[in-house]
């Protein structure tokens, strides 16, 4: 069964691979209309039927956006010009950082999606916390549900702490999560994602994630 996307993927792949080992303007510009044409217009139109599916199954608006293929290099010691991987982000329309984002990822060999909340500081991150020292147990519960399917915790974002901060306790049973700056999980996409099609993969792995989204959205 397809439905257009693989053809999305099945472009993308090689020519992230290529643009990893020759990362360079000489290299992107010949193949510029190449990537415009099999990668980041379909990729609209993925994120806007994505938007739209993901609005459906959680019963909260999302907005979404395609990353720049150019990397800001002003403040970045790699001063390679393209980021060589496609990254999408679904995310509510309330401004409050603790509402879960979705991320997708697609590299050379890489699809997945992800979702939680990223880089979290000042009374954000005081939330955070404290909803990890009182649902922690069923964190863990959720997160290794998602884990027995594959997923895992992300390294996204700031890294975290070295010691459990104030003012919890040093062996706090949940110390591992309370130390991070944010949460996010990441799920592959199932190796028969193609026969199923892309988007019915897709929602497939917005259910598999949405026990997570959901602790998010009902207790933060």
């Amino acid at each position: 069964m397809v439905d257009g996307f693989e053809h999305m993927i099945d472009a993308a792949r090689p020519f992230f691979r290529g643009l990893a080992a020759n990362n360079e303007k000489a290299w992107f510009e010949p193949r510029k209309q190449d990537y415009v044409d099999d990668i980041r217009k379909p990729a609209e139109f993925f994120a806007d039927l994505a938007a739209e599916d993901l609005s459906r199954i959680t019963r909260q608006p999302h907005l979404p956006k395609v990353y720049r293929i150019y990397r800001d290099v002003r403040f970045s010691k790699d001063k390679s010009p393209y980021n060589p991987w496609l990254h999408i982000l679904w995310s509510q329309s309330d401004q409050d950082k603790l509402c879960a984002s979705w991320f997708f990822a697609c590299g050379a060999e890489e699809l997945s999606l992800s979702v939680g909340v990223i880089s979290l500081g000042g009374e954000d991150l005081r939330r955070y916390r404290a909803f990890i020292d009182k649902w922690g147990a069923l964190v863990c519960e959720r997160l290794d549900a998602v884990t027995k399917r594959g997923g895992q915790i992300s390294d996204y974002g700031a890294a975290p702490l070295k010691r459990v901060p104030k003012p919890y306790e040093a062996d706090h049973p949940h110390g591992g999560l309370i130390r991070r700056k944010g949460l996010v999980i990441t799920q592959p996409f199932a190796e028969d994602w193609r026969e199923r099609s892309f988007l019915s993969s897709f929602n497939q792995t917005v259910n598999d994630l949405m026990p997570v989204w959901s602790l998010f959205d009902q207790h933060l």
